[in-house]
């Protein structure tokens, strides 16, 4: 602990700093004064945690600095040292926080005792103030649980005193990206780019291994968007966000309501399985898109399923196996069911794919997985993606090993994949490079099998499924050429009437007509 010193007379002055064994004390002389003004000073810059000062001292007082000093926040112990003794002074001193009032000359043993007790009421008000914080910590900790679960007792808390008078909430929880390698995570506060001083901006606890957070106002609420205009690009892989995952729920207005957010969150975070890959954040909009999960996995799905893949293995048409991993990834997303129900369909229909082959082709050398490298391979992985990248990694090498397409229904399947992906950006370079050719190539032969050019084509497939949408008069235009693969309306418009003849609008007016 640190003392200052504080007296005019030079002389008094040096017989303090050794009168008594301050380090034996446990103390240290961090500075001395020889006047009142400059003690203020250095007891404000210095915060010492104990001073000994003269009560009589040119330009203030010792009571004087005293009270100053208290009216200015210091919250340190003060000793007087006077000439005389005088009650009413000590009686003032004591008024104003003085823990000791002693007479000059100063006896040894007498100002020994008072810095020990001094030092031992220091440590003591420490260790209360410990304890209160760590006691207020855990209470506080319980009650945000209760507000999260919807169990406490709403009107017996003290909004105020728990920093919960904010006209805004959201609850999201914040744990390790990568979930193989538990490494420390980045502190939320550095990330939201706050001090959080007092937890006015976010409440922090950790409820099954994740932490969660509880944003307070519209500060808070701002910060955390800020932060997420960082993830609309994937993060740079070591840089603090890609450790991150994070998850939030629907802001709310009411204490009361907190709970609703937290159940979004937990909601959301059981669906993590079906994140994208890179995907770093899943938020309450989300919901939205999968609370209809009506769709179910019945007895005949694997089997289905795996004769399609079969047939596709067989025929060497690496599009239909690709079209149909995408579309098997999307109903799996859709079922209403739990993740190890459906690791263990995924698991079935890999070993019936696998056996059929084997059965179709016992004499051919294919490098099959065992099945039960397969089963704790699918098992352990943590999200769908990373599954259906391993069954068509498994697939293509099936297809490899039982033979090479000839290359006669190539056109078709190119045919197929444009009336299936018409909505996409597609490109002639990207689709050759799909099926293994030269773009210059696939374009002379995708002229002379279809007799237009491929970009003419792509239009007339997008327009004639525009025509379909119109003719149901369910979209807008506007929306109806954003289904079909134009993003700029005006575009569309341009594109309908040049194959049609008409605007979008005056070929729904005259099939209503």
């Amino acid at each position: 602990m640190n003392v200052l010193i504080a007296d005019d007379e030079r002389i008094v002055l040096e017989g303090l700093k050794h009168i008594i064994d301050w380090h034996h004390l446990g103390f240290a002389i961090c500075d001395t004064a020889s006047n009142g003004s400059d003690a203020l000073e250095k007891i404000l810059s210095l915060n010492p945690d104990l001073c000994l000062l003269d009560i009589r001292m040119p330009k203030m007082t010792g009571i004087e600095v005293v009270q100053a000093a208290v009216e200015r926040g210091y919250t340190g112990k003060f000793i007087i040292l006077s000439g005389v003794t005088d009650f009413k002074l000590a009686q003032t001193a004591m008024r104003y926080g003085v823990d000791f009032y002693l007479t000059k000359p100063i006896d040894e043993d007498e100002l020994e005792q008072a810095v020990s007790t001094v030092h031992k009421l220091i440590l003591s008000e420490a260790k209360n103030q410990t304890f209160y914080k760590e006691y207020r910590d855990r209470a506080k900790q319980s009650i945000l649980k209760e507000l999260l679960f919807n169990t406490c007792d709403y009107y017996k808390l003290d909004l105020a005193d728990l920093h919960l008078n904010a006209n805004i909430y959201q609850v999201i929880s914040y744990e390790n990206y990568n979930q193989e390698f538990f490494y420390q995570t980045w502190n939320f506060a550095d990330l939201m780019r706050v001090t959080n001083r007092d937890n006015n901006t976010f409440d922090l606890l950790e409820l099954d291994q994740r932490k969660i957070i509880l944003l307070k106002g519209d500060f808070a609420i701002s910060k955390f968007e800020n932060m997420l205009a960082h993830y609309q690009i994937p993060p740079q892989k070591g840089s603090p966000f890609d450790s991150v995952f994070l998850v939030y729920g629907q802001k709310v207005s009411r204490v009361q309501d907190i709970y609703l957010s937290y159940q979004s969150v937990c909601q959301l975070a059981s669906r993590r399985f079906f994140c994208e890959e890179n995907q770093h954040i899943l938020g309450y909009e989300d919901i939205l898109n999968h609370q209809q999960q009506t769709t179910k996995i019945t007895r005949n799905t694997a089997p289905d399923y795996a004769e399609r893949f079969l047939n596709y293995i067989q025929s060497h048409n690496q599009t239909l196996i690709t079209e149909t991993l995408k579309e098997l990834r999307t109903f799996l997303v859709s079922v209403d069911t739990d993740i190890e129900k459906i690791k263990h369909f995924l698991i079935d229909l890999y070993i019936l794919i696998k056996e059929k082959i084997m059965q179709l082709y016992p004499d051919v050398d294919i490098p099959f997985l065992a099945n039960a490298s397969a089963i704790n391979l699918i098992e352990g992985k943590y999200y769908l993606y990373e599954i259906i990248t391993f069954l068509a990694e498994q697939f293509d090498m099936w297809l490899r090993s039982v033979g090479y397409s000839s290359g006669e229904n190539v056109m078709d399947e190119v045919l197929y994949y444009i009336h299936h992906n018409y909505r996409e950006n597609l490109k002639l370079e990207t689709i050759a490079s799909l099926f293994g050719y030269n773009s210059s190539y696939l374009g002379k032969i995708f002229n002379k099998r279809v007799g237009v050019n491929f970009t003419s084509y792509v239009d007339q497939v997008r327009i004639e499924e525009a025509k379909k949408l119109l003719e149901q008069d369910r979209m807008k235009v506007y929306e109806i050429a954003k289904q079909v693969g134009y993003s700029n309306v005006d575009y569309f418009h341009k594109k309908f009437k040049k194959y049609v003849g008409t605007s979008p609008a005056e070929y729904r007016k005259n099939l209503i007509s």
